[in-house]
């Protein structure tokens, strides 16, 4: 309607007007035009696709961009920026999940991922091959993700789909919530954890006495075409409540691999410990450990010493446990290794990507045990600039396994039985030379964001005991920095033998997070540069100014959320948080397959016996690149679902308590607040703020009242009172007690957009999730 309005009005105008020359130039299309265009068209559609329809060229195609930005605005259109589609409906090649087996016997999938605001995610059938058409064409069943080729009768008919690959199957085993059928003694009915699986009926002797509210993991007996299938319990996990059961949720909910299959780990189990061909012996070199108090695996070990040849300079070697010698490519902890990924961390558990044979045994460095390694020696000049390295296939004894605090606490004059021996002959060595290399990253002006990472510390019963933020001492530093240096290292390595290697690539903020950014900091009488390839010192420069000011919190926020996300390519764009033109993953295979494949690559270039790439390419590199990329990002997500549970279940015996908090998160729906004492995040509902119309301004990260001009912006510190706490879902919902700060009633600032007005007796338990926040971590970079 709105549309049709504009267009009336623009008729009427030109009625109006006197008539000019007709003009070679091309019209601008409509909106109806565009969505016309769009809606019609059988492929990719972006904006070079319209303007080329359309005959649009030179300065118009600013106006067209306009024109496709106001439409996304309202709504009409999706993903403005990429393939443009009509808002509600599907490109023509798309990731489904599949939900339902209809009365015909034919899938229906909906898509992966959907945005809400563009209504309810639209049905897909996906009728099956004819019976004697099937072979070689992928078969899929309730709950499997596929990858499927979109057809539709019209701008408004069905949806029909074709699969054109199986991504990932439903797995054999599911937990979930046992709840008893009152009328079968006995048995019951499963609940999946994983919101897109279907339930599963238990028969009474299949139960093994699980109870109502249980949770429970289950093994399907039979896949029905028609009804709902039947399942075993398998294991009674118990109140769902522990650690233990909330981690193995996140894992259901986010489909993550956590049981080896019996092959993985008979083949572990096979696996005779490395001998010394193809291996220089450097047990006699004094590599130590440093690790968290609580690791059950060492994979890094270091040394280092003053180089006698280069006044002031140092020589540091890194060595890694040699994962490549036992894991070898197309095996079965090979296979196993890809579909996870990385290891997952919960505060309770570790969901390892190797079995403990290889991550707790043979590939750990244990002190006084001999295990083989790749190691790398560098030399760097008394300004910390690496000036040359060296890799080499080794066997090593670890001199010690040693703590960050036990490490630091020897330097800072408090060493104990173990550090004293060490002290003079390895530990100040290693300090000498981290001082120097800090002076080679303070020149090299990384990103420096200023975000506490929270720690969760769990009793005997798995119960949360304490959150707290841990010190950040040099030891923890040192370790970091030894590791970046030797993961530039094997980047350079092997782009210099002109090998395939997986990158890690960090790509610099985006046009649109920039002119975001650029906005909000011209609200606090603040800039940033508007000439390209900006660096990361031009942001640094931002959280200096405002470091031990009332905006520092609100800043280090918004920069952090304008970054981009890191991941893995076999196209290198450099790393633009830690300011290297090449970096890659070497330093921790046990966890990451990404250092897995660089370790291959290593041992082929170098020549340096088994354990090698074997035959794979480029091309089976980069597939493999995108598919762990998306495995860390699912791995975050079920980490931080994990400890939100925890949380939750925690403080629900709180509710109606006071806490002081800041706000982390601002958007159209309410504001979502970080409490002080643990952490957590809580979301405070628009309707809950007060009677008057509120109004969402995204440009400055506020929400704020068009009448009393009450404002809430982002790193505002805030009372709240806890409302809800629901620990199965992870929410937390809050009462604002602060009143809004106060600024000119009625002021609309640029960049305002959905508001929310007070509905009595209404509330959103349920908010948005919480922006992701955190700082990167020796895990992630």
């Amino acid at each position: 309607m709105q549309n049709q309005k504009h267009q009336g009005e623009s008729q009427g105008r030109r009625l109006s007007l006197p008539k000019k020359p007709k003009s070679t130039r091309p019209r601008l299309p409509s909106e109806q035009d565009i969505l016309n265009f769009v809606q019609d068209s059988e492929g990719k559609v972006g904006k070079r696709e319209i303007a080329r329809a359309f005959g649009i060229t030179g300065p118009d195609r600013v106006a067209l961009k306009r024109t496709l930005k106001q439409m996304a605005d309202e709504g009409l259109i999706a993903s403005p920026r990429k393939a443009i589609r009509a808002s509600g409906t599907l490109p023509s090649v798309t990731v489904l999940r599949v939900i339902d087996v209809d009365d015909d016997g034919d899938l229906v999938g909906t898509p992966e991922q959907w945005d809400e605001a563009e209504g309810k995610p639209p049905r897909v059938r996906l009728p099956l091959p004819p019976a004697g058409k099937r072979r070689g064409k992928p078969t899929a069943g309730v709950g499997d993700r596929v990858l499927t080729r979109i057809e539709r009768s019209g701008h408004d008919g069905p949806y029909r789909g074709r699969i054109m690959k199986l991504l990932e199957r439903v797995p054999d085993r599911i937990v979930g919530i046992f709840k008893a059928d009152p009328g079968e003694q006995g048995g019951g009915r499963i609940v999946p954890t994983n919101r897109r699986a279907k339930e599963y009926i238990v028969p009474p002797s299949e139960a093994a006495g699980a109870v109502d509210g249980e949770l429970v993991a289950v093994e399907p007996l039979s896949k029905k075409r028609l009804g709902l299938p039947s399942a075993r319990v398998s294991e009674r996990i118990g109140d769902v409540s522990s650690e233990k059961a909330i981690s193995l949720i996140a894992l259901e909910e986010n489909n993550i691999p956590y049981v080896f299959p019996q092959r993985v780990i008979d083949e572990a189990e096979a696996a005779k410990p490395a001998g010394m061909e193809h291996r220089n012996d450097w047990r006699d070199l004094p590599l130590i450990t440093i690790d968290p108090a609580d690791a059950r695996d060492h994979d890094d070990a270091v040394y280092a010493k003053p180089d006698p040849d280069n006044e002031g300079g140092h020589i540091v070697t890194v060595a890694i446990a040699d994962v490549a010698y036992y894991v070898r490519p197309g095996s079965a902890m090979d296979k196993e290794a890809v579909k996870r990924g990385n290891s997952v961390y919960f505060p309770g558990r570790v969901v390892p990507m190797l079995p403990e044979r290889i991550s707790n045994d043979l590939c750990s460095l244990r002190e006084g045990e001999d295990r083989p390694a790749l190691a790398v020696r560098m030399v760097f000049d008394k300004n910390g600039r690496k000036t040359s390295h060296r890799f080499s296939r080794i066997m090593m004894r670890s001199a010690a396994a040693l703590s960050y605090e036990e490490s630091q606490a020897a330097i800072d004059g408090r060493p104990n039985e173990r550090t004293q021996p060490l002290l003079d002959t390895v530990l100040k060595p290693l300090w000498d030379a981290y001082e120097v290399l800090k002076a080679g990253r303070d020149s090299r002006e990384p990103l420096e964001l200023d975000v506490p990472e929270r720690k969760v510390q769990l009793d005997e019963s798995g119960a949360i005991q304490r959150v707290y933020v841990p010190p950040r001492l040099d030891a923890h530093k040192l370790i970091e920095e030894f590791m970046i240096q030797a993961n530039v290292a094997a980047a350079e390595e092997l782009e210099g033998r002109n090998s395939p290697l997986v990158y890690r690539i960090h790509d610099e903020p985006s046009f649109d997070k920039l002119e975001g950014l650029r906005d909000f900091l011209g609200s606090l009488d603040m800039s940033l540069p508007k000439k390209g390839n900006l660096r990361p010192s031009e942001f640094n420069t931002i959280l200096k100014n405002v470091a031990d000011t009332a905006h520092s919190i609100l800043v280090n926020e918004v920069v952090l959320r304008s970054q981009s996300q890191a991941q893995y390519s076999t196209q290198n764009i450099g790393h633009f948080g830690l300011n290297l033109r090449r970096y890659a993953h070497f330093t921790s295979p046990i966890r990451r397959y990404a250092d897995l494949l660089v370790h291959r690559a290593l041992i082929s270039a170098l020549g340096a016996g088994e354990g090698g790439l074997g035959n794979m390419d480029e091309a089976a590199m980069e597939k493999i690149a995108a598919e762990i990329s998306l495995a860390e990002r699912r791995a975050m997500t079920a980490e931080r679902d994990t400890l939100d549970r925890l949380v939750a279940s925690w403080l629900s015996e709180r509710v109606g308590a006071r806490f002081f908090g800041r706000i982390r998160g601002v958007t159209r729906a309410g504001l979502f607040v970080e409490l002080e004492e643990s952490g957590a995040d809580g979301f405070v509902p628009i309707s809950t703020l007060g009677s008057e119309f509120f109004i969402y301004d995204e440009t400055l990260h506020r929400l704020y009242g068009a009448d009393s001009g009450a404002t809430y912006q982002l790193g505002d510190r805030v009372e709240v009172r806890l409302a809800e706490a629901t620990p199965y879902a992870g929410d937390l919902r809050l009462e604002m007690l602060s009143e809004g700060a106060r600024g000119k009633p009625g002021g609309r600032p640029s960049g305002h957009n959905n508001a929310g007005r007070k509905r009595p007796g209404t509330t959103r338990p349920r908010g948005p999730r919480s922006p992701k926040r955190g700082a990167p971590s020796r895990k992630r970079k």
